[in-house]
């Protein structure tokens, strides 16, 4: 389909359809909260349409409500099908039991547990079929058309879009001035396309702004061709947006009401989690964040308007599993946190060295084996103010002569490497103990400056995990009869200190 032969789009019927949408027998309207502390760091009052607090911790009960609402009662008595990633799926078997009809929902086999099990607590009946939202919603369709039930498409349909579409109204009617830009995460479209619908006709100065993430930009694809075409690959990461191809309905209206597409990495999708968090004390999904990732790009780049910003934050429905990624992730997103591989002559006295070299700057990981050659190489993660202070982290350890690799931004590092460092020893007699080390920067130059040059130290690992106390494995070159000097000596740091050379998954992994 070119551009020519879009849809034709009505955007005074579109707003009238939002205007007597019937949402609120199901769907909260959600506050439109200053942020004081994100507007403060990135000078821009920064708003936060907080949809995460409906009852399902998503926007989708708006479409979802009101398009079960529009349905006469032959249509109710036959059911309704939807195909959702979770959170269209919660909205649909919320409205269902509403006005009491059945719902059946396919959902992809990758959607995370606490959305099918929310799904099904709902009374809704779920089928898992496919790898991705549109083998779902082929599935659905297809059951659609043998049984007769309805389908309820989660974007691509009017009455769908006029219910998502009264987050725009809210946000208008809630703010005390027009705003600048509102930045709108963007899956298949349909939240996008009522907000900026809404606002093309109700406050046309104010920017529509649609945020992707960098592996799923079917909108981005559908505006390059003209028209919506399927992806080859879409990353699942931002699964409330991950969708392969762009709705034909929403691309002719985002073509209307969309001034510009956007697209972030997970990094920082991961970075505005965190930032969310610290506004709201709430645990967005990563889709809820997508729009503040935006946001923050595009304030960095010197891209975003001046004036007041709001951003939609989507939905809250994430699996407890996946919050340890995101914060590992959140620092390099933001540029507070850098990983980095050094080289540093296998000699006495370079451990320390290295470390000294980096002062007084917080690490957050450290990983070393000796290896019987003349270089070692170490595998650090250390705490930086912005991405300017990496630069000066690799200039400064070039002053000492010690060569640096940024990995901050090498996946395989980042998702493998950084967990398998080590490897068995090199047939040495060894000792293996585990510490506690205060979290604070210097701990780690202190313990090192009081054991003497006798001492080689042939394994370290070291991770924060935000606590008081940082667990140290550490490992010695040391023959069995100096094995009494090495502990007394050990134990003059102060830090409580475990043998760990007889436990069994050293033996098994670690031991030479």
């Amino acid at each position: 389909m070119s551009e020519a032969n879009l849809p034709e789009i009505d955007l005074d019927d579109l707003c009238a359809r939002i205007d007597a949408a019937k949402v609120y027998g199901l769907a909260q309207r959600t506050p439109t909260q200053f942020a004081p502390k994100l507007s403060a760091a990135l000078g821009r009052n920064i708003w936060l349409k907080r949809e995460d607090m409906q009852d399902v911790f998503s926007f989708k009960i708006r479409g979802a409500a009101n398009r079960i609402a529009s349905l006469n009662e032959a249509e109710r008595a036959r059911g309704v099908v939807a195909a959702s990633a979770g959170n269209h799926a919660q909205g649909v078997a919320a409205a269902a039991r509403h006005y009491k009809t059945q719902a059946l929902i396919f959902m992809p086999v990758t959607t995370p547990v606490i959305k099918v099990s929310a799904v099904e607590a709902m009374g809704a009946k779920t089928k898992l079929i496919g790898d991705t939202y549109d083998d779902a919603c082929a599935a659905a369709m297809s059951h659609a058309e043998k049984t007769g039930a309805v389908f309820v498409h989660p974007f691509d349909e009017k009455t769908v879009i006029a219910g998502q579409g009264t987050v725009g109204k809210e946000i208008l009617e809630q703010m005390p001035r027009t705003p600048a830009a509102v930045y709108v995460c963007t899956g298949g479209g349909g939240l996008v396309s009522g907000i900026g619908a809404w606002f093309r006709r109700h406050a046309p100065d104010a920017k529509v702004i649609a945020v992707e993430p960098e592996g799923a930009q079917s909108l981005g694809a559908a505006l390059k061709a003209g028209h919506p075409i399927a992806l080859e690959t879409v990353d699942g990461f931002a699964d409330g947006v991950a969708v392969r191809t762009f709705g034909t309905l929403t691309h002719a209206i985002c073509t209307e009401v969309v001034d510009q597409q956007i697209s972030v990495t997970n990094d920082e999708i991961c970075a505005a989690v965190k930032d969310i968090f610290e506004a709201t004390r709430t645990v967005v999904e990563p889709a809820g964040a997508v729009g503040l990732a935006g946001v923050i790009k595009h304030i960095r780049e010197g891209n975003a308007p001046a004036g007041d910003l709001v951003i939609t934050v989507s939905g809250a429905n994430v699996n407890f599993d996946r919050i340890g990624h995101m914060v590992d992730r959140a620092e390099f997103g933001s540029g507070e946190e850098m990983l980095f591989a050094a080289s540093i002559p296998e000699q006495a006295g370079a451990f320390l060295n290295f470390v000294r070299a980096l002062g007084q700057r917080a690490v957050t990981e450290f990983n070393y084996r000796f290896a019987d050659r003349p270089e070692a190489h170490v595998l650090v993660g250390l705490k930086t103010r912005d991405m300017d202070d990496r630069a000066r982290v690799i200039a400064d350890m070039a002053a000492q002569n010690i060569h640096v690799t940024d990995l901050s931004y090498d996946r395989l590092a980042k998702r493998h490497l950084r967990h398998m460092v080590g490897g068995r020893g090199e047939g040495r007699a060894e000792a293996i103990y585990r510490f506690e080390f205060p979290e604070r920067p210097g701990a780690l130059t202190q313990f090192l400056e009081t054991l003497d040059a006798r001492w080689n130290i042939s394994l370290f690992h070291y991770s924060n995990h935000g606590a008081a106390e940082g667990h140290v494995l550490c490992g010695f070159h040391v023959s069995k009869e100096n094995i009494e000097a090495l502990e007394a000596q050990l134990a003059t740091t102060g830090y409580p200190m475990t043998p760990e050379t007889n436990n069994p998954a050293y033996g098994f992994f670690l031991r030479g």
